[in-house]
Parts: structure tokens; sequence; C-alpha cells
């Protein structure tokens, strides 16, 4: 096992849950909480920005039907909060990412503010 290699599994370990910078070795950055980690992979939940949240939901126009509260049937039928619409739980704030162990080149610890 390369060095440098153990030296980033290591690094990983022990900032297992804490938000960090992860410097790739083609020069992208990544900052997020390292949620997993195994031989090959960590596993990184990345925060989402201004405008992400709708990309993360499972289904693209579940968004719309929430803001304008769809019940059963046709839209602006029915009871609103009921049905198809309802009990999805709320909005994602985070995204995961996997990312190759191998191209890891530096990693920082950040601030929580």
């Amino acid at each position: 096992m390369n060095q440098n290699f153990q030296h980033m599994y290591e690094l990983c370990k022990n900032h297992m849950h804490s938000y960090v910078l992860v410097e790739m070795s083609d020069g992208s950055k990544v900052d997020g909480i390292i949620t997993g980690l195994d031989d090959e992979y960590v596993y990184v939940a990345v925060p989402l920005g201004q405008g992400d949240e709708q990309h993360a939901n499972a289904f693209p126009s579940d968004h719309q039907q929430r803001q304008f509260g769809f019940g059963y049937g046709y839209p602006g039928y029915g009871y609103p909060g009921y049905g198809y619409g309802y009990g999805f739980g709320r909005p994602r704030r985070f995204r995961r990412l996997i990312l190759p162990l191998a191209a890891l080149t530096a990693l920082s610890v950040l601030p929580w503010y």
C-alpha cells in the first residue's frame, strides 16, 4: 500500500464526522462531512447550495406538489395536505459524494460556522 494512500486513509479515519476540505489530485476541492470510509472510497456529505435543493429530491415534481398542496385527484381539488403531495419529509440539505481515496491529496479540518 502506498505511503500517501495510507496517510490519507488515517487522516480520514481520524476526522470521521468532521467538516473538512478535501483536495483531489486534479486540483478540485470539496467541502463536507466525512460520513464513511472503506479501503477504496471516502464518503462525504456535501451541503447543498442555493437552488440545489430541488435537484436533490427523488421526484422532480415533488417540490411543486408540496408547495401548492395538491391532494387527491386533479390540481386544486381534493383535500390539501392529504394524498400524493404529503408525507415526503423535510427537504434535503446534503447530497452524498463518493470520492476515490487514491485521488485525495490533502485534507483540512474546517470550522462549523
